[in-house]
């Protein structure tokens, strides 16, 4: 990170999201093409790529610096015949390229007053936040709704803006959805004023063949989706806009626990009047687990969040760093809901009493009966880090298995890598870079998953600090 002044008796001095290692960003684009094995061996049955999204901001901030304020930047690792490449790379989003030009920060984060930003893009959307892969490319998404951008996903090289064949009306969500069996992808949009949300589909080929308004109450502030083999599921949920504050142009969020959790369920190809609204116990979801189809049921399986926000009345105001650590914990359990399309009920209830979030799945598995998720473990301290993993097995009663990194060892969310001709859902790895803040150094773990709590199977040292991020995939070798 570079920049015009000192951050040095700045606000941002204490910051640990841009001065604790295990967060604070780098400068050096790497591309390394063997990686030292320190432990194991990295096996040749597998082949493909494990990306991950993050913030990384390329200059000094402008006010008060938020996590989600920085950069978007992909770290890749590639796995062929038992061994290990690297390479990392900045999203060349339009706020990057501006920014770059300027040789400093244009605009301000989320703790600053948007009208201070470039009138022509108040929000800092930098794609930094999830990555999946679409019609043989790398998409980036951005927390909220953002501009997807498309990237190379062997050299991580920025294609730029993707449209859909210039059919894209406005922006797509943090976390869109591709179905394998398909290779459409599934999206939704979102906004302050009418229409509130709007749900599309692309084609494998990458056309939007689908695009429909949604009719919600008001402005309302979804974070996922899920789907199965013939339908879409959208959340309206009860943690939205103060609408006071933002008819007077403030944003102000509030749990609203008298209202019911809403979930619309609409055919894949569907139109806004084939939509029907299913009501659930009022909370959050960030990420869904999985969805699928049980006779006349839809089932789903998500990390619920019965309190999305937090007391922080403890934390003085003026102590903005502790908050924003305390709300970005998410408080979430294994959860599922079933609903009933021929009558109308919704069934739900808990996995599991343990906090875990961030789930993945093996991909091939989206939106079809699936038993097994791979959870990251929240670390007691203050600041938000991961100290394991947790694999769950629903079919067994969300029955859970852990592994823990150990001591000043902290993950990321990982991928699951399927053996080649695989014969189980399991069958294969699960992958995570752990930064090691005693050593100093940053390491990619590749896990058996039918040996999941015996510890990694490989350890390889990577060639740079990798900084905690966000959202990752795995990429077959064969899409490569």
């Amino acid at each position: 990170m570079t920049g015009k002044n000192s951050i040095e008796g700045s606000i941002n001095e204490h910051n640990p999201y841009l001065h604790r290692k295990l967060y604070s960003p780098i400068d050096q684009e790497l591309d390394i093409l063997d990686c030292e094995v320190l432990e194991g061996h990295v096996p040749n049955d597998f082949h493909g790529s494990y990306v991950r999204n993050g913030p990384n901001p390329q200059f000094e901030p402008k006010g008060r610096h938020h996590w989600y304020d920085g950069d978007g930047m992909l770290h890749a690792v590639y796995v062929e015949d038992g061994r290990v490449s690297y390479r990392n790379k900045y999203i060349q989003t339009e706020v990057f390229e501006r920014e770059k030009a300027a040789g400093q920060t244009l605009w301000g984060g989320l703790f600053e007053d948007p009208k201070n930003n470039p009138a022509d893009m108040p929000i800092r959307d930098t794609s930094w936040t999830d990555v999946i892969f679409h019609n043989s490319n790398l998409l980036t998404l951005y927390y909220g709704t953002g501009v997807p951008y498309k990237v190379d996903p062997k050299t991580l090289e920025t294609i730029g803006k993707e449209t859909f064949k210039g059919k894209l009306l406005d922006k797509v969500s943090a976390h869109a959805k591709v179905d394998e069996h398909t290779g459409e992808m599934l999206f939704f949009d979102y906004f302050t004023k009418p229409p509130y949300m709007t749900y599309g589909v692309v084609s494998a080929d990458g056309e939007l063949t689908t695009c429909v308004p949604i009719n919600l109450p008001g402005a309302r502030l979804p974070h996922d989706m899920a789907f199965t083999k013939h339908y879409s599921i959208l959340m309206d949920l009860p943690l939205f806009h103060d609408e006071e504050a933002l008819k007077n142009g403030r944003y102000k969020i509030k749990f609203y626990r008298d209202l019911p959790a809403r979930f619309g369920i609409i055919p894949r190809h569907g139109t806004s009047d084939q939509l029907r609204w299913f009501e659930a116990k009022p909370c959050y979801i960030y990420h869904v687990v999985n969805s699928w189809e049980d006779g006349d049921e839809v089932v789903m399986v998500g990390c619920r969040m019965p309190e999305p926000i937090p007391d922080i009345s403890h934390i003085k105001r003026s102590d903005w760093v502790r908050r924003m650590s305390a709300i970005r914990k998410l408080k979430a359990y294994m959860y599922y809901w079933r609903f009933n399309l021929k009558t109308g009920k919704v069934t739900e209830g808990p996995l599991d009493d343990m906090v875990s979030e961030f789930p993945v799945v093996n991909l091939s598995y989206a939106g079809r009966k699936s038993n097994y998720s791979y959870h990251v473990l929240y670390s007691p301290e203050e600041d938000v880090s991961f100290e394991g993993i947790a694999k769950y097995d629903i079919s067994t009663g969300a029955k859970s298995e852990k592994y823990l990194f150990g001591k000043g060892r902290y993950g990321n969310e990982p991928a699951f890598a399927p053996r080649i001709n695989s014969k189980t859902e399991d069958d294969g790895y699960v992958l995570t870079f752990v930064y090691d803040e005693i050593e100093d150094r940053s390491e990619l773990l590749i896990l058996d998953a039918q040996h999941f709590s015996l510890g990694p199977i490989a350890r390889i040292k990577m060639p740079q600090r990798v900084p905690m991020g966000a959202h990752a995939t795995w990429v077959q070798g064969d899409q490569l």
